[in-house]
Formats: C-alpha cells, sequence, structure tokens
C-alpha cells in the first residue's frame, strides 16, 4: 500500500524546537541532556503531555521509556522510536527525530481515520547515549538487561546508575520488568539522521540500513623503558611511543588485506607515562575500537592487529598487553523491512541507499526480538554530537514521509 498521505512539517520542526529547549546551553548553543539528569526528565514529561492530549495510552515504565500506545486492545504492536537522551552540547535532531516522527505518524493516522490492522506505539528510550556505559532503554525492553549491571554501572564521574534512577523516582530493579513479549510485536522502526557525510556526499536523499556494523574496544599497552631524552641513545630506547607510532601506520595495510570497504579501525585515546617532555616514554596505554558488518571480518581483523602488535613490540624491545573491553556482534536489519523501506522511499521519488550504519543505535537491540528497520536521513557536514548538528527541514520532511507510508503498508487494512 503506497499512499498520497503526507506529514505535517511545521508541526514536526515545532516540536523538535520545543523539545530542543530542554538542556538548551546559551554559551554553547548545545543541548545537555544526558540520561536521568533533570533536563532528561523534564523533556520525558513534556514528551507524555503531547501524547496524551492525543488521548494515546500513556506511560513510562519501569527504564524510564515513554511509551505511548494508540490501537485496540488485544492487538500486536508495531513500535516506532528512538531516544530523548543526549551527549553533552549535543544537536536538536539525533534521537529525537525518530520520536517526533513516529508521534507525527499518529496524528496522521488519527486526523485520517486511517483504519490499522494493529496498533501503534511511539517509545522514547532512555539512556541510548551511554552515560553509564550501555543503552538502558532499548537493553530493557528488548530483555538484554543484566541486574548485575544494574547495580554496578556508574558514569564517569562516579555517580552510580541505580542512584540516578532513584533520583527520578525510578526504582532500578523495576528496569527489569520493560522487557516486552516478542509475539506481541510486528517489528520496529526507527528514524534518524545518519551522523556521518555519506548521503550528502552521494546526493542521496534516504539511507535504508542494511545493518549495524559489530564493534570490539581494546585497551592496548605497549610497555618499554623510561629514560632521559637527552642522555639514552636512539639505539639503545625502549620507546614505548614508537610501538603505537608503528602501529597507527599498519592500519590501512590491515584494512586492506583482512577488512572490507565497511572495515573502520581507530586509535581514539592515547596516554603516554610518564608523559614528560624530556623523558623517552616508558608505556603508552591507547584505545583501538574496530567495526565491521561481517563478525568474520571482524576476527580476522583482531587476529591481524594482534600478530602486528606483537611483531612491532619485538622490534622495539617492548612488552605487549591488550584488554578486550567489549565485544558487541553485527546486527542486521530484517530484509524484508529493508525492502519495504526501500520500495517506499523509491515510489516516493527520493534518492536512496542501501548502507550500513558504523554507529550503535537502539535498533540494534530490537533485531534480536523482531523484525526492525532503520531510515537515515542527511546530516549537513555529516556534522552529530555537537551544537553544529544540523539536517535539511526538507530532508527531516522526507524522512518521516517514508516512515509513513511504509508503516501504513506494514499495518494498515486493505482496502
Amino acid at each position: 500500500m503506497t499512499t498520497n498521505t503526507q506529514i505535517n512539517l511545521e508541526r514536526v520542526k515545532q516540536d523538535l524546537y520545543d523539545l530542543g529547549r530542554f538542556g538548551y546551553n546559551p554559551e554553547d548553543q548545545g543541548i545537555y541532556r544526558q540520561g536521568f539528569s533533570e533536563e532528561d526528565m523534564k523533556a520525558r514529561q513534556w514528551l507524555m503531555e503531547k501524547m496524551q492530549a492525543l488521548d494515546l495510552q500513556v506511560r513510562m515504565d519501569g527504564a524510564g521509556n515513554v511509551c505511548a500506545r494508540y490501537g485496540e486492545p488485544g492487538q500486536k504492536t508495531l513500535l516506532i522510536g528512538s531516544h530523548l537522551d543526549s551527549v553533552p552540547a549535543g544537536g536538536m535532531f539525533d534521537g529525537v527525530l525518530g520520536v517526533i516522527a513516529g508521534l507525527e505518524v499518529i496524528r496522521v493516522i488519527q486526523e485520517n481515520n486511517i483504519p490499522l490492522q494493529h496498533a501503534i506505539e511511539v517509545i522514547g528510550t532512555s539512556e541510548e547515549e551511554g552515560r553509564f556505559g550501555g543503552m538502558l532503554g532499548a537493553q530493557a525492553l528488548t530483555g538484554a538487561l543484566k541486574l548485575d549491571w544494574l547495580e554496578r554501572a556508574k558514569d564517569s564521574t562516579g555517580v552510580m546508575l541505580r542512584d540516578a534512577m532513584a533520583k527520578c523516582q525510578l526504582p532500578y530493579h523495576l528496569a527489569m520488568e520493560a522487557a516486552r513479549d516478542p509475539e506481541d510485536l510486528v517489528g520496529f522502526m526507527e528514524l534518524h539522521i545518519e551522523q556521518g557525510p555519506v548521503l550528502e556526499q552521494t546526493n542521496n536523499t534516504i539511507g535504508v540500513v542494511e545493518g549495524i556494523s559489530g564493534v570490539f574496544k581494546w585497551l592496548i599497552k605497549f610497555i618499554g623503558k623510561a629514560d632521559h631524552a637527552g642522555t639514552a641513545p636512539m639505539n639503545l630506547r625502549s620507546d614505548a611511543f614508537m610501538g603505537v607510532a608503528d602501529f597507527a601506520h599498519e592500519i590501512s595495510r590491515i584494512i586492506d588485506e583482512e577488512g572490507t570497504e565497511k572495515t573502520r579501525l581507530t586509535i581514539g585515546s592515547l596516554q603516554l607515562k610518564p608523559g614528560f617532555a624530556h623523558t623517552v616514554p616508558g608505556e603508552v596505554d591507547f584505545t583501538l575500537v574496530g567495526r565491521d558488518m561481517s563478525e568474520e571480518v571482524m576476527h580476522n581483523i583482531a587476529d591481524a592487529c594482534r600478530k602486528v602488535c606483537s611483531s612491532i613490540a619485538r622490534r622495539h624491545k617492548l612488552m605487549f598487553e591488550y584488554e578486550q573491553m567489549s565485544w558487541l556482534a553485527p546486527k542486521p536489519c530484517t530484509p524484508e523491512i529493508v525492502e519495504l523501506l526501500e520500495k517506499h522511499s523509491k515510489a516516493l521519488g527520493y534518492k536512496t541507499l542501501v548502507m550500513p550504519s558504523g554507529a550503535g543505535h537502539d535498533s540494534q537491540f530490537f533485531t534480536d526480538i523482531t523484525p526492525t528497520g532503520l531510515i537515515f536521513i542527511p546530516s549537513v557536514g555529516g556534522v552529530s554530537h555537537a551544537p553544529d548538528e544540523w539536517s535539511h527541514w526538507h530532508d527531516v520532511e522526507k524522512g518521516c514521509n517514508v516512515l509513513l507510508n511504509s508503516t501504513l503498508e506494514l499495518i494498515g487494512k486493505p482496502a
């Protein structure tokens, strides 16, 4: 079912501007709405009031997810949503676009009296940006949450997750009761900004995500010997920094030999010890994050990185140690939903690219329990997680229309 029904862009625009007020900092023009902060909870209350005004069945679950259902009791449910929290100094589209788009889909259906064979539930998930190290809301909804993690998780300043939730009148253990029964679900769909440059650079309007890249994170150490920078001869040094410098130059070769065009390897954080200008570094600690759409490729890349690091360590008289901090497998989106989204995007006349997502999203957890689809719209300059994050309003409108028309085919009653 392809329809000519369109969303109301002015409504969507106003909602996004209104939500952008929560946590807005006029000094740097960024949004500070970290999970379970005061501003985050104010935004959730605002959203619940918007949903109640539409006579939806509205509630906040034990994980802090805001949920609004439109439909008859007993109907299976299509979930549409994304997250409401932001990174520090974030932008106004990341996450919230998917929530407001879902709300707009319901408004259009209500206004046009469109009959549905299943219910719709819009969800503003909690704590997706990882203040406490996970994607709490999506993990809770999909049954992936662990009680021991809930009890141990803390943010970078030492605040415990359970204490932050208690401050919001959310007893942390109730998050374990938020899991949905897969038998009750039709699927999950999310509209999100790309947060990268690919759609803009390839002149595409809509990205239909085929899957979310797997990711591993290592903490690597090269351990040598600290020495006087003036008296230690170059050929007698065990310079730990030379280890990471050589490894950085090997990354392109490793990807060429073991990776794919979708492989990413990033050294994102590095610390020299003792870290003094006149001392040869005796130790370097750095992070390595690898991503690919194939778990087999991820393993090949990881093996290659380990062998290269070992070889470099021998060359420079260093010890090499690493700790795997996390390993998340790739999560493919449901082929039938990918096909549905691509069909409606092209039917609406939009240039469309089927592509992977290098960033993590709520969708990756839903792929384990229900058919899942993820739509991207372009990010201007590829910028996100920053105050100058922006997406053109005409692209916002198009993304919402793809979501609307795909939803109507998925759960609308045949004429």
